[in-house]
């Protein structure tokens, strides 16, 4: 039987997903797969939810929108999950808060403070880190090495208003040592912890907020935002490959 966001069955996704927030952006992912568009399986449609399944280096892959915020990824995930995802990759953009941080750079997140609705409904108020899976997150750490890339690695914010107003909220969160703000990978990685699979998150810097300078007037502009985004998607593919090649099999 489908999923009720995702009209596709057991078997439709491979084990491993890509998931970008931006549905462009999974077209532009499900591009490079082997054969290019003609030899990629359109999934799903529903909702502009777009999934495509494909091969990349021979080895079966698919990318999944997710749509904004940590209550559209939860549905996905979910989803996803019961159709037998195994390996989820979140690549998507992030706004940098770290000192020394910069629009295009690339981030390893390692964890995520659960500052959203979804993941705190999750946890009934418990306290939890959600974190990362070490396979996957060193995976992406090397791919990135591997294209001439030095990320950054740390811990990230997963956040509900992007345009929040609060004077002290990026200064505050830069304190505790946090890199960036995003707003999906806490519950992607609760999910993921949950269900015993594996999941990491790659994150381009569009934006930079500090005192001195806001998420507008930082914004990267659009051309070199899809340059960034390119160099992430390779590393993310390069990961995916690396991953089959070594044959690792998923562990929470």
């Amino acid at each position: 039987m489908p999923q009720l966001h995702l009209h596709a069955e057991p078997g439709d996704y491979a084990p491993l997903v890509l998931l970008p927030g931006d549905p462009n952006r999974a077209r532009t992912i499900a591009e490079r797969f082997d054969g290019g568009p003609g030899a990629v399986r359109e999934v799903n449609t529903n909702r502009g939810l777009l999934g495509f399944t494909g091969t990349y280096g021979g080895a079966p892959v698919s990318v999944q929108t997710t749509g904004m915020g940590t209550p559209s990824m939860s549905i996905v995930v979910e989803e996803l999950l019961r159709l037998g995802a195994t390996q989820l990759i979140r690549v998507g953009t992030a706004g940098g808060i770290a000192p020394g941080l910069r629009t295009g750079d690339l981030v390893v997140a390692t964890s995520a403070a659960p500052l959203d609705g979804a993941t705190r409904t999750y946890l009934h108020g418990d306290g939890y880190a959600p974190t990362a899976n070490f396979a996957l997150t060193h995976a992406l750490y090397h791919a990135a090495h591997e294209a001439g890339i030095t990320p950054w690695v740390g811990q990230v914010a997963s956040v509900d208003v992007f345009y929040n107003p609060d004077p002290d909220y990026a200064q505050k969160w830069r304190q505790r040592g946090i890199l960036a703000f995003e707003m999906e990978a806490a519950a992607l990685f609760l999910l993921a912890a949950r269900a015993g699979v594996q999941a990491g998150c790659l994150l381009t810097v569009s934006d930079v907020l500090s005192e001195e300078v806001t998420s507008e007037e930082s914004y990267l502009p659009a051309e070199r935002l899809a340059a960034a985004v390119d160099l992430m998607i390779e590393v993310a593919l390069g990961a995916a490959r690396g991953l089959q090649e070594g044959g690792r099999q998923p562990s929470a």
